[in-house]
């Protein structure tokens, strides 16, 4: 009969380890922070000669005598999420994806799941969410033939792990690591030390024996994955679901990824049949546009290596009830403070009695300050309630001064805007081009007070 393993309890915040749970960590003497792992068998000593004999193990090796060969990978056919992945699964990876409930990272694995078997790579989709049954209701929506996929329903890590190895499963889909508990702890499953000491064991078996391990995470209420902060430390790939779930469009961000490039993005489209990739994602964001309407300003965002176009929108109305209202969507509202302060001091514009809308369309987020100046001119075009032109692209960062500065990748993000049809551009007076801009004309801005005057003209 084999003995338990041994837990311990260590604190978040100092690293102190104590022997059983208490409310507060005697180390430091913060509140709720000391969380169950793995306690770690100690190297005997011998007397005065310091630690044992370590066992053999790999030797050094010069990186130039490694064969220079690219990384296989599995392409699943879903061209946005191969992309947003580098080019497809790094075989023996673990990838984390996380999301709010009902944003569609189930359906997107188990189409992952059904592609995948599809090419010949043996899947097993490991659910502790629902039953077989369950499984397949949802897979009956899909486009993809998902009658190939193993499913268990099973939470107990050790015995999926055992179904994955005996299968020879070359990708296991866990859905979620939140419902996966180990017997070795007693906590029960989803508490901080199962979430860390199962992705650790699943990542030892992603590395040891080679098959692709998909994890599903679930989102606090704060926006993070969750558990431990080191969980999105153990994993190779960290992708992000966003979007709102009345929209039919969802976001794919990468924001981490050992073999490909950060803050990719890829775009799906949510349909009865599960998520559809949605290859011009910048004509996806403007279709339903209308010109001619105040308030409607368009900029281009650097998403990774991909420029994509999006509409920002703005409303500025007299306020009704005692202070006015600061609303965003997808813009920092701190940044809007600081925009309209700017605005109403460096242009003259009065926003102090007016409510304020701000929205960016499709449920993107702005996280760049080369969206400053649409954000701008779109709060002109609503406090005047003055269209602006439809063929019209603004690109700048904003200063506290009122001026505008030029933004990196502008080369890309002009390319993309002339691709759809855009014929002039607002850009930073300081802005340089490594190669001329095809069939767009450019205004060049100096400051908020000249983008104003022209705006008006």
């Amino acid at each position: 009969m084999t003995a338990k393993v041994r837990s311990v309890f260590r604190c978040t915040e100092c690293g102190a380890e104590q022997p059983k749970w208490t409310g507060r960590c005697e180390a430091c003497g913060e509140w709720n922070t000391l969380v169950e792992e793995m306690a770690q068998p100690k190297t005997a000593r011998r007397k005065g000669r310091g630690p044992g004999p370590v066992a053999a193990g790999p030797e050094p090796v010069r990186l130039g005598d490694l064969a220079a060969q690219g990384l296989p990978r599995y392409r699943t056919g879903l061209a946005e999420f191969d992309y947003v992945l580098g080019g497809g699964i790094v075989p023996g990876s673990l990838v984390l994806v996380g999301g709010e409930p009902g944003i569609g990272k189930s359906t997107l694995l188990l189409q992952v799941a059904a592609r995948l078997e599809a090419a010949g790579i043996a899947t097993l989709y490991a659910s502790g969410e629902e039953s077989p049954e369950q499984v397949r209701l949802r897979a009956d929506r899909l486009e993809e033939p998902a009658d190939r996929v193993h499913v268990l329903a099973e939470t107990v890590l050790e015995r999926v792990i055992e179904h994955a190895a005996r299968m020879g499963a070359r990708a296991l889909v866990v859905d979620s690591i939140q419902t996966a508990y180990t017997a070795d702890l007693e906590g029960a499953p989803g508490n901080v030390g199962q979430v860390r000491e199962c992705a650790a064991r699943l990542m030892r078996f992603a590395k040891e024996s080679g098959p692709s391990v998909l994890l599903v995470g679930h989102v606090t209420k704060g926006g993070g994955i969750a558990g431990p902060k080191t969980l999105e430390h153990i994993v190779d790939t960290v992708l992000y679901f966003e979007g709102e779930g009345s929209l039919d469009h969802r976001i794919l961000r990468a924001t981490k990824n050992r073999f490909g490039g950060v803050d990719e993005i890829g775009v799906f489209e949510m349909t009865g049949a599960g998520l559809v990739p949605v290859a011009n994602p910048s004509a996806a964001f403007l279709a339903a546009r209308h010109a001619g309407i105040s308030g409607s300003a368009v900029t281009a965002l650097m998403e990774g290596t991909r420029p994509v176009l999006v509409e920002i929108q703005a409303l500025a109305s007299r306020a009704g009830f005692g202070t006015p209202q600061r609303v965003s969507a997808g813009v920092d509202h701190r940044r809007l403070a600081v925009l309209l302060a700017v605005l109403e001091r460096r242009a003259s514009l009065p926003f102090g009695d007016l409510d304020v809308f701000v929205n960016v369309v499709g449920g993107v987020r702005l996280s760049e300050p080369s969206s400053d100046l649409a954000v701008v001119a779109a709060l002109i075009s609503s406090v005047r309630d003055r269209a602006l032109p439809a063929d019209a692209l603004f690109l700048g960062e904003v200063g506290l001064g009122g001026e505008v500065r030029p933004v990196a990748g502008i080369d890309r993000r002009l390319a993309e805007a002339a691709r759809h049809g855009f014929s002039r551009a607002f850009v930073g007076s300081r802005t340089g081009l490594r190669q001329a801009a095809p069939a767009l004309e450019l205004v060049r801005i100096e400051h908020l007070g000249e983008l104003a005057h022209r705006l008006a003209a």
